[in-house]
């Protein structure tokens, strides 16, 4: 039997570019419905749009493997966890740290929503283009926005996530992110990830090569304002951690709560519904940098 071929990132954008947008579908709907218009998508459409940037700027999203439950039911995810006070010595757990975790089997908690809201300016709608081109890059985009929060800082964000530890100290590596990555790796893990705010992202371009030498060693960078400056995440997120998402969406007309916007208008929303779940707490730390 022959071997599938994986399709790459150039495979998977110019498929994407078959398809309608989100916005394109729903323009759609409105032609036929108006403003009573709902779609309901069988995609979670963060993960629909190719950005037409020169400067790629990834969501954290990127980061994580994402596990579809559309299409790949689970019950259960399987996660360790570090040895508790009293455990008995494990063998060779000097050396190999990991060997004193426990392994542990959760159900996948409930998925949470992430949303959206943008005003439509008057008769937009009317011209099928310039609709398309804002639910596709303005309400799907704060969508993204909103997803990186979830990620980040949701209840089940990163920064909320229990067992994560704190690092402060830089030791002998100069940098408490190539000491954060030194410390996955005494654990069996790799750190692949790291997200980081713009502003500690460009003061270390400006001073140094740090971000050159991480990016260089195959560290994937996300920068986002939704990690306080001064800290940054680093991570196992290859192996470590998931997305686990309904892989669905919906964007409609309604009414927005209180407080969304300055003004009346007519409003539309986008949901998604999703959760991070890790599977190896030990091999992610927040850093003061």
């Amino acid at each position: 039997m022959p071997t599938a071929v994986k399709p790459t990132m150039a495979d998977v954008v110019a498929e994407r570019k078959k398809q309608p947008s989100p916005g394109r579908i729903f323009v759609e709907a409105v032609a036929a419905q108006g403003l009573e218009a709902s779609v309901e998508y069988d995609v979670t459409i963060t993960d629909s749009l190719t950005s037409s940037r020169r400067k790629p700027r990834y969501p954290a999203r990127n980061m994580l493997k994402v596990v579809d439950l559309s299409r790949q039911p689970r019950q259960f995810y399987w996660h360790e966890s570090p040895p508790r006070p009293g455990d008995a010595r494990i063998d060779g757990a000097e050396m190999r740290r990991e060997m004193a975790s426990r392994f542990l089997k959760s159900p996948i908690p409930e998925l949470l929503p992430t949303t959206a809201w943008v005003q439509v300016p008057p008769d937009l709608w009317n011209d099928a283009d310039a609709f398309q081109s804002f639910l596709d890059y303005r309400l799907i985009a704060r969508l993204g926005t909103a997803e990186n929060h979830t990620i980040i800082r949701g209840e089940a964000g990163l920064l909320n996530y229990p067992g994560i530890a704190r690092l402060t100290t830089a030791g002998p590596f100069g940098s408490t992110i190539l000491a954060a990555c030194n410390e996955v790796e005494q654990m069996g893990g790799t750190a692949d990830g790291l997200i980081i705010n713009p502003v500690d992202f460009y003061t270390f371009m400006a001073h140094g090569k740090l971000m050159d030498d991480v990016e260089r060693n195959g560290v994937f960078i996300v920068r986002t304002r939704l990690v306080e400056p001064g800290t940054a995440i680093v991570g196992d997120f290859g192996h470590g951690a998931q997305l686990v998402d309904a892989g669905r969406s919906v964007i409609r007309f309604a009414e927005p709560p209180a407080g969304t916007f300055a003004e009346p208008g007519i409003a539309l929303m986008a949901e998604i519904y999703e959760r991070v779940v890790i599977n190896l707490p030990t091999n992610f730390f927040v850093v003061s940098l």
